[in-house]
């Protein structure tokens, strides 16, 4: 019963595989092999439209060196207050960026608000050289508390961040949770919405280390690419045997294989809250729109699952095995090797801990 992060479950067995296959003979280093080649032209069918991709073994490396590459150092990106960028990644795109700044904006379930955006495009830079200037806007779908943003809702967003000169970079971590969560297609969710750059997550989705920073309109965006590449290589991520790299992204991308992983990470989710709901004094306080669910627990709740051997993570403000006394708030992810048997297991014990203290 481990719901700590979709991280947690090791890599796929067919990635692995493919790792294994890739590794025999020799080829071309630096990402110059025919795995490459089969990547990109792959994500350009997927996503409908002629495109650059680089890949880059975290999350982190990929989002810090995208958005240094449309932000100079004195640059803003916009972002949720909640983004992985402002909160989780040590102050990478600050540093990749040269000293580009972060700007938190609002928003219900880590969703940027419309106007807030406008608000803060206009104010940033108003006072010239005395100030940052705007330059990008940062998203994440799924947002970091699990909401889905339609195609809609990035378009207005985009809409407004390049009316203010800003590039749009969409964190895609668990982009393919949010294509099957959303039933859109990926070009929907991304360039057709106004998306310049997509950093796409395979690691959380089945591979060992392996994420795709992709540029649409790359005769437009040429400039980024090119310094991408070198702040690529000058931040020692331009990785030497490429083609395990490439493996993986290839055997990830073959198929459905990408979109099928997903599907099973929602679908406990979803099978999850379900259970939870008909649960009295259970309460999940998000939109939980696919494999991210935020709880509160009933402290008796809690230590019966903990005694147990569940495994999830409180919240910052619930830090305490003991919360605030009366419940804890948790955050529960569920992966593509999450076991039914598992949410099932969870769920029994929510029930269990709650009829006896009834």
């Amino acid at each position: 019963m481990n719901f700590t992060s979709d991280n947690s479950y090791g890599a796929a067995p067919e990635i692995i595989e493919a790792m294994a296959r890739a590794n025999e003979g020799a080829l071309g280093s630096y990402g110059a092999d025919p795995l490459a080649e089969r990547v990109e032209e792959r994500l350009r069918e997927i996503f409908e439209t002629d495109l650059r991709v680089f890949l880059v073994t975290t999350g982190t490396a990929a989002n810090a060196l995208a958005l240094a590459s449309v932000s100079p150092p004195w640059g803003t990106v916009f972002c949720h207050a909640e983004a992985h960028i402002a909160e989780d990644e040590c102050g990478a795109p600050e540093f990749f960026g040269g000293g580009l700044t972060l700007r938190h904006l609002p928003g219900q379930d880590a969703k940027i608000e419309l106007e807030a955006l406008a608000d803060s495009v206009t104010e940033c830079g108003a006072r010239g050289v005395h100030q940052t200037q705007p330059a990008a806007l940062s998203l994440t779908n799924l947002t970091e508390k699990g909401a889905l943003y339609t195609p809609a809702e990035i378009a207005a967003l985009s809409e407004t961040a390049h009316a203010g000169r800003c590039a749009v970079h969409l964190d895609g971590t668990r982009f393919a949770n949010a294509v099957v969560a959303s039933g859109k297609t990926p070009a929907d969710l991304s360039w057709r919405s106004g998306v310049d750059i997509l950093c796409l997550g395979a690691t959380k989705n089945g591979a060992l280390a392996a994420e795709a920073v992709i540029y649409f309109e790359p005769e437009r965006q040429a400039e980024a690419i090119a310094s991408f590449e070198f702040r690529r290589k000058r931040g020692g991520h331009l990785v030497s045997k490429g083609r395990l790299l490439s493996a993986q992204m290839d055997a990830w991308l073959a198929g459905d294989f990408w979109l099928n992983r997903a599907a099973h990470s929602n679908a406990m989710g979803q099978r999850l809250a379900a259970g939870l709901r008909a649960i009295d004094g259970v309460e999940i306080t998000n939109d939980a729109a696919a494999n991210i669910l935020f709880v509160r627990l009933p402290l008796p709740v809690h230590r019966h699952l903990r005694a147990a051997g569940a495994a999830y993570y409180l919240e910052p403000a619930s830090q305490t095995e003991e919360g605030d006394g009366v419940s804890v708030r948790a955050r529960l992810v569920c992966s593509p090797s999450t076991p039914p048997a598992s949410v099932d297991a969870f769920i029994g014990l929510c029930a269990d801990a709650v009829t006896v203290t009834a």
